[in-house]
């Protein structure tokens, strides 16, 4: 995993979670396991770390951090039968032919061309995945790709059966403006509802301004009520309490985590037709709109799903001992 936010994170980090979790369920079905990630990470395994937590660090760091993995798995290689990659593809450039199975694992869109000059090398039992048929769809251009969604551990999530008739909607994510927060505001106005607001606040200078005059001028606190970011226990709480998770995506998103930790409090997530929500939600999980109109009807009839069975059909999904043995199989048949 690249440095730049430790495994696990404490907050904003949804790659170094999924790594987090991946160790965990490996070391629980009897593997040993190796985490190299940035400093202060940590997991029932060996960790070795490299690097600095810094997502602003610069080129050369970066660089200095692609050729330590490379020096390490040039000269450890033959320990692992699996080296599962979420970091750099550079990172695979030395054992690239040799014997060991490597997977490449992506969760944003992809950049084709440097899947195309990884497959024109000499390469043997690589892999290539994507958290969605989506994020598949922007890589796909040599080589073999498998879909495999993303995951969280659904038995850390509560199951909230009910919510209250005037239970506020919510929206979890990055304040940034394709993420859709000043759409999530209009349909809680447009529905008398209230809608609690989840998120770092962007340090970008587009988006902090769109924050700064767009959403922030209508947190009132009282109808509009911005939470802060929340870590793991904070988003189990509020969002088994809500009634609905609003999803109002501008992007094409490669899948949306929050979609998943929503369903596990049994909350029911409405959402734009962007990216990988036509995988991730279906008639038992949520409702899949196209406009904001659409959106704001949903949330009237948004009671008729049950809250029970839409954790069910999500855990079966995508609870990370389903998603961490897809993973495993994949050199089954090879």
């Amino acid at each position: 995993m690249d440095p730049g936010i430790p495994v696990p994170p404490l907050q904003y980090g949804g790659h170094e979670r999924l790594v987090y979790l991946f160790a965990e369920e490996y070391k629980k079905l009897g593997h040993e396991v190796t985490l190299l990630a940035g400093p202060d990470s940590k997991c029932s395994g060996e960790v070795v770390t490299f690097g600095i937590n810094d997502l602003r660090r610069s080129k050369f760091q970066r660089y200095r951090e692609a050729l330590f993995v490379v020096k390490y798995l040039r000269h450890n290689d033959k320990k692992f039968d699996l080296v599962h990659n979420f970091g750099r593809l550079i990172y695979l450039l030395p054992i690239l032919n040799r014997p060991v199975k490597k997977i490449m694992t992506y969760g944003r869109p992809v950049s084709s061309k440097g899947i195309r000059i990884i497959n024109q090398l000499l390469n043997r039992n690589l892999v290539f995945t994507a958290c969605s048929d989506y994020c598949v769809s922007t890589g796909n251009v040599a080589g073999k790709w498998v879909r495999i969604y993303n995951t969280i551990d659904f038995s850390k999530y509560h199951l909230n059966e009910t919510a209250k008739a005037d239970a506020p909607l919510m929206f979890l994510g990055r304040l940034d403006e394709i993420k859709g927060v000043h759409t999530a505001i209009d349909v809680a106005k447009a529905t008398h509802s209230k809608l609690w607001i989840g998120g770092n606040i962007p340090d970008t200078p587009d988006n902090y301004t769109y924050y700064k005059r767009v959403v922030e001028p209508q947190i009132d606190n009282e109808q509009i009520i911005y939470l802060g970011p929340l870590n793991d226990e904070q988003k189990n709480d509020f969002l088994g309490k809500c009634k609905a998770l609003l999803f109002p995506i501008e992007w094409d998103e490669p899948f949306g985590m929050v979609m998943i930790e929503a369903m596990a409090c049994g909350t029911p997530v409405i959402a734009f037709k962007r990216g990988s929500v036509p995988e991730v939600i279906n008639d038992k999980t949520g409702i899949i709109t196209n406009t904001v109109e659409e959106m704001i009807g949903a949330v009237g009839s948004i009671d008729r799903l049950k809250r029970a069975a839409c954790r069910e059909d999500a855990a079966a999904r995508f609870d990370i001992s389903v998603i961490a043995n897809e993973y495993l199989n994949i050199f089954q048949h090879a």
